[in-house]
């Protein structure tokens, strides 16, 4: 077992920059495996329940984790990629609000007798777009369906845009229950605010930041992003100079996916405004510097926490996990989530909501719950995403554990794995011994081009695509570095 990672565990310092651009191509994030793009219209609601009853025929039953997806914000940031709705018309989200009760009734009758939740997340969209009288009505309701956790237990988060909310705002949330922050920056620049139409005042954050201090709040969190149009090395620098002076419990530090042909807002963005690839590379350099000489661990892709915090802590001990919301620090929950297009993750399956409004109404009103699509995990999928699991939140994969767990060879099983990490080896990005698989430092923020090797999926779409001789780049997905 390799030692617990330090705060300067990380670095691209030495790193070959030609192996930097080989490294950089399209790849999903894997807050799923099997990723979403690759769940069917054959799962349906039967199999959801099915589910739901093998769960139930455990015994051993675990706790859950609720998510809650707010579609809703008053403008549009050209660089989002969430599934959003632009709107200032408040009713619709009185409207959505009765479909979303419904469904979390539907979901908590199916949990009954085991609908102890010891995390739940707001997502969005902007889930501060509800009123607070909407938020305190809407946990009111969780509270009536399900049992959550004591305070000090459970982990209670959402995700808050700093323009939405004023500082009363902010001890209400506390009040209503959550107990963390998760705040939208992306970038201090007022160059860059304006290039994505996201016009946050400095002080405005850092306002909110100190409010969820005095109100108790036990983490706040800060998105970053880098590779917006209009960025380079020294507006980074001061943007992340600010960030560590606000001291924020974690840090993410996203780079931009810019796909303007999946995302139409992406199109207001102009190519010419955009950084170059040496000058992102310079940036990721810049922010694992920064952030690390700053004290801040790095948990694994793109996420960074000061070692006290709880997701520096599960690291150490082997406990942190991956889901739709990131890296948690509840390992051994199921994913209940409620909301038009959010996905559930329970026992072997994985399981997606209606994407468009009056879809998900539809399904409601006929007294259904709302999945378009999902897949039902086979033993290989489980195997390959345990793997994957492991190596984005320990950097290191035991091979005898995982053949005393499944009945493999591991090297007979991932020959053609293997081939692949032995040039990944070669590259210094990780090592191969005969029981371990170890992540080097270098290859830390390259994790998913590892996992990638472990993807049955990506690797059969790259196969034919080149028999077929075309480009084999999947251009779903964002890119790497």
């Amino acid at each position: 077992m390799q030692a617990a990672l330090t705060p300067h565990a990380v670095s691209l310092a030495g790193m070959n920059r030609n192996v930097l651009r080989k490294m950089d191509q399209r790849g999903p994030r894997y807050t799923s495996y099997p990723t979403a793009d690759r769940f069917s219209e054959r799962f349906a609601v039967k199999d959801y329940l099915h589910a739901v009853s093998d769960r139930r025929g455990m015994g051993a039953w675990r706790a859950l984790s609720l998510y809650l997806h707010i579609p809703f914000c008053d403008t549009i940031c050209y660089y989002c990629a969430c599934n959003k709705i632009v709107t200032k018309n408040r009713a619709k989200a009185a409207l959505y609000l009765s479909y979303l009760k419904r469904e979390i009734a539907m979901q908590a009758a199916l949990f009954s007798g085991m609908n102890h939740v010891e995390q739940l997340h707001f997502g969005g969209g902007t889930p501060t777009y509800l009123s607070d009288s909407q938020m305190g009505d809407l946990m009111a309701h969780i509270r009536a369906h399900f049992t959550l956790a004591p305070d000090e237990a459970g982990e209670y988060s959402i995700e808050i845009d700093p323009r939405t909310v004023s500082v009363e705002r902010v001890y209400s949330l506390r009040a209503q229950g959550f107990n963390r922050l998760s705040l939208g920056v992306q970038d201090f620049d007022e160059d860059v605010q304006r290039a994505v139409n996201r016009v946050q005042p400095e002080e405005q954050t850092l306002d909110i930041i100190a409010a969820g201090r005095t109100a108790g709040f036990r983490s706040i969190s800060i998105d970053l992003i880098y590779g917006l149009p209009k960025q380079n090395v020294m507006s980074m620098a001061r943007t992340l100079g600010k960030v560590i002076d606000a001291g924020p419990d974690r840090i993410a530090v996203y780079n931009y996916a810019h796909m303007p042909h999946l995302f139409k807002s992406q199109r207001q963005i102009k190519d010419e405004d955009l950084p170059g690839a040496e000058a992102k590379l310079d940036m990721l350099s810049l922010c694992i510097r920064q952030l690390t000489a700053a004290g801040y661990v790095y948990i694994g892709m793109d996420h960074f926490a000061k070692p006290t915090d709880d997701l520096a802590v599960a690291q150490r001990q082997g406990r942190l996990h991956r889901n739709f919301q990131g890296y948690s620090t509840h390992s051994e929950t199921d994913l209940v989530a409620c909301g038009v297009s959010a996905i559930s993750a329970v026992g072997g399956s994985y399981s997606q909501n209606e994407k468009t409004l009056d879809e998900y109404y539809a399904r409601l009103e006929s007294a259904t719950l709302p999945i378009a699509r999902g897949i039902q995990l086979s033993m290989d999928d489980v195997l390959r995403r345990l793997i994957i699991q492991r190596l984005m939140c320990n950097f290191e994969l035991s091979l005898t554990s995982l053949e005393i767990a499944y009945p493999i060879v591991f090297r007979e099983y991932f020959a053609d794995e293997m081939e692949r990490l032995r040039l990944l080896e070669q590259d210094g990005l990780i090592s191969i011994e005969d029981e371990w698989i170890t992540v080097e430092s270098k290859g830390r923020m390259l994790i998913r081009n590892i996992c990638m090797v472990f993807d049955r999926y990506l690797n059969q779409d790259l196969t034919q695509a080149r028999l077929a001789g075309m480009e084999a780049t999947p251009q779903r997905y964002s890119q790497t570095v």
